[in-house]
């Protein structure tokens, strides 16, 4: 009874493991990400929601700053003109991020934001419908993008996450070689999934 005792009052005693996010970690998240454009009503194309697999790596430059990449398997779109598919369209809408984490290294759920900047490039662009057969393009894009999420501890090194993100897309669409419109796409995207730290 007395060892039992003093394991318990030496476990009492011990310092809690940190959960961290703490400088020089490095923090790998993956888990779906749904990527929904807030397509706007002067635009003439009306892009749909897909969800991919999301991958994203930080590494914390300091216990509260640390920087993100986001990284996709291709996002694939339905375009529409007036309720009818005429289009589908595939991207890739990597992002560079600067985070702050509120907290500190002893936090077991770390919520965060971060602004940055967003590149996308368009391929597999397919014409369909009234346009089947026709040459679709999109042009690559360069936005701001903004970011919050939260990291909830699971074990010392394990996490469950939850972000959203805002990207400013803006593409010019043309079909064969003639400027049809300039689609402010503009998604949200959220991403629920796990965390590793490293």
């Amino acid at each position: 009874m007395k060892k039992v005792a003093l394991l318990v009052a030496a476990s009492l005693m011990a310092p809690a493991a940190a959960f961290a996010h703490q400088a020089g970690d490095i923090l790998v998240r993956g888990g779906a990400v749904m990527v929904s454009p807030t397509t706007g009503t002067e635009d003439t194309l009306d892009v749909q929601s897909n969800t991919q697999l999301g991958l994203t790596l930080s590494y914390m430059v300091t216990d509260n700053w640390g920087v993100e990449l986001l990284a996709a398997t291709p996002f694939s779109h339905s375009v529409e003109l007036g309720g009818t598919e005429v289009a589908k369209v595939k991207h890739l809408p990597p992002s560079l991020m600067a985070q702050y984490y509120f907290g500190n290294a002893q936090s077991k759920v770390r919520p965060y934001i971060g602004a940055g900047v967003n590149y996308t490039f368009f391929f597999d662009e397919d014409g369909k419908g009234p346009l089947s057969g026709t040459n679709v393009s999109a042009d690559d894009s360069w936005g701001l993008a903004a970011q919050a999420g939260v990291d909830m501890a699971v074990t010392e090194n394990l996490f469950v996450n939850g972000s959203v993100w805002y990207m400013d897309i803006d593409t010019d669409v043309t079909v064969n070689g003639v400027h049809v419109d300039n689609t402010n796409i503009d998604p949200i995207g959220l991403m629920v999934g796990l965390g590793y730290r490293f």
